[in-house]
């Protein structure tokens, strides 16, 4: 997986940290959200304000500290986003949004279906 580079802003850093200390939920929207504050937390386990570069692969396991749901759009097989939204949502429950999204036959990658992962 390649690397990305980002900038999380102050603002945002203080919102997430006042939502996890409130007992509130983080949702990010878009797996590179995900991957970007997961990554900045990994040291601290608290977002971290700054630019920075995600270097983190998600995978079946990681223990997020950040994300709590996403909302994100259906992924294509065998992609790396496929692969940190199953680490999210676990395999059983996605292949199970997979099948009733081809049942009814969901338009998959950037072409406007999404799912909320709770």
């Amino acid at each position: 997986m390649e690397s990305e580079r980002y900038a999380i802003p102050e603002a945002t850093a203080q919102a997430v940290k006042a939502a996890k200390a409130e007992g509130r939920r983080v949702v990010a929207v878009g797996t590179t959200v995900v991957r970007t504050l997961e990554q900045s937390a990994l040291g601290t386990g608290e977002v971290q304000a700054g630019p920075a570069e995600a270097t983190l692969f998600i995978t079946p396991g990681h223990r997020f500290r950040v994300v709590d749901a996403m909302l994100t759009n259906f992924h294509l097989p065998d992609s790396t986003p496929l692969v940190l939204i199953t680490a999210l949502a676990g395999l059983d429950w996605i292949k199970t949004a997979y099948a009733e999204a081809l049942a009814r036959r969901y338009r998959f990658c950037s072409y406007g279906d999404a799912m909320l992962i709770l």
